[in-house]
């Protein structure tokens, strides 16, 4: 656990029931949602499940750190819009594994080159982008151009 005095905000939850037919709130109750599984995977639908929060979560934070990059840079990253997607996949030994994938744009980047540059220094300060680096495949793209990384990334279908 991180040292408390340092914490800088702690947000906190409580579920029950799981995945497939289940609850969570936020201890404010800013946030309830009735979790389900996906008709996909077998489950009834109806409801959210832990993939799609994580995908908004993220997609949320990555647009954040955009911002933080564009002032430390003093350039102006304007109207952001992150498509996420996160991709549950089976691993070999009968476990499960994420993949993201985010496609950003930045329409008030003209330069392909600099909006290429931008994601790849949000992707150094995200906090999900931190948390998860070296645990799941990554998929980055700006305004539509791939955005290179060490990692291996994962094919959004």
């Amino acid at each position: 656990m991180a040292d408390s005095k340092h914490v800088i905000y702690t947000a906190e939850a409580h579920v029950t029931g799981g995945r497939a037919d289940g609850h969570g709130r936020s201890s404010d109750g800013a946030l309830e949602v009735q979790l389900r599984a996906p008709e996909e995977m077998g489950g009834s639908g109806g409801g959210t499940n832990p993939e799609q929060l994580f995908a908004v979560g993220y997609a949320a934070c990555f647009e954040s750190a955009l911002g933080a990059v564009g002032r430390r840079l003093s350039q102006e990253v304007g109207d952001v819009a992150i498509d996420s997607k996160v991709m549950l996949l089976p691993t070999e030994d009968r476990a499960y594994k994420l993949g993201v994938a985010l496609a950003v744009s930045l329409p008030s980047v003209d330069d392909p080159d600099q909006a290429v540059e931008l994601v790849r220094a949000a992707h150094k300060v995200c906090p999900y982008s931190n948390a998860t680096r070296g645990n799941i495949d990554i998929s980055l793209s700006a305004n539509g151009r791939p955005v290179e990384q060490t990692s291996v990334p994962v094919t959004a279908q």
